[in-house]
């Protein structure tokens, strides 16, 4: 194990009361007790007994500590069990009647993307939903890769993927990783701490020379019936979910870097109608 995912795995002993599961995000929130009980406004020492199971917390104080160490929702239903109460936040299946409308979103933004492409995923980058360019860009990916659940940061740095299509692959893959890492410490996710390992695993070439300095973001570069096309990428996510599965949700959204990008994907789009 290198040191860089032993730093992620550090402190994934199991909580036994809810006070040793607030420490834990607190101290991955890098606050003191002192921080967080002044953002909290109640006194270190109730924090104190609160951590060390000295004090047992209201639900309210539960949900409020939660929201200051902006811990993501599915574990904040864990710390209210760990409390003694009952989840506050649902979770639904996608399919669910409830999600409908978040479902009409996500199609729509999907839809009225094309001709480039855009995606939905999941909280561990699985692939939920995906505009026909996705899929036409990913042509020629082996179908035993393509099985779902189909994990979009494995087709990134598989070899037989779109690793070896990508033609900055050391630069994107870096920074792909590099997001990983920043979501692995932020969520303390075991699943994804176990594919941050994976992924480091993959062999990539050595990084090239710096970005040219009128680049403004790292661009994805991929081959494509012998031309290069390049994007920049957004992220989009839900702004006031109080869903898990909604909460968990993201979108990310490809833009043409140039000129004979976003004119090939026209032909591309329209070699589709």
């Amino acid at each position: 194990m290198n040191s860089e995912t032993a730093t992620i795995q550090i402190d994934r002993t199991a909580p036994r009361h809810v006070g040793e599961h607030l420490r834990q995000w607190r101290q991955r929130r890098h606050l003191s007790q002192l921080d967080l009980a002044g953002d909290a406004e109640i006194s270190t020492r109730h924090l104190s007994f609160v951590e060390t199971g000295r004090a047992a917390p209201s639900r309210d104080m539960v949900l409020k500590l939660a929201e200051r160490l902006n811990v993501p929702l599915r574990e904040r239903n864990m710390m209210l069990v760990a409390a003694g109460f009952a989840p506050a936040f649902p979770q639904r299946s996608l399919d669910d009647p409830a999600l409908k409308s978040a479902r009409a979103v996500i199609d729509l933004v999907l839809r009225a993307h094309e001709p480039s492409p855009a995606l939905a995923y999941d909280r561990h980058w699985n692939l939920v939903s995906a505009n026909r360019m996705v899929m036409l860009l990913l042509t020629g990916v082996p179908q035993r890769l393509l099985a779902p659940p189909v994990n979009i940061l494995r087709l990134a740095f598989h070899p037989e993927a779109l690793a070896a299509r990508t033609v900055n692959v050391a630069e994107w893959c870096g920074h792909l990783l590099e997001r990983l890492r920043r979501q692995c410490e932020t969520t303390a996710d075991p699943g994804l701490i176990k594919l941050y390992g994976e992924l480091k695993a993959y062999p990539l070439p050595a990084r090239s020379a710096p970005l040219p300095p009128d680049n403004v973001a790292i661009p994805f570069k991929l081959r494509y019936g012998g031309d290069v096309l390049s994007f920049l990428s957004a992220t989009m996510i839900f702004g006031t979910p109080v869903d898990v599965t909604l909460s968990e949700l993201a979108l990310e959204t490809f833009f043409p870097a140039d000129e004979f990008t976003a004119d090939r994907l026209r032909k591309m789009a329209a070699d589709l109608q």
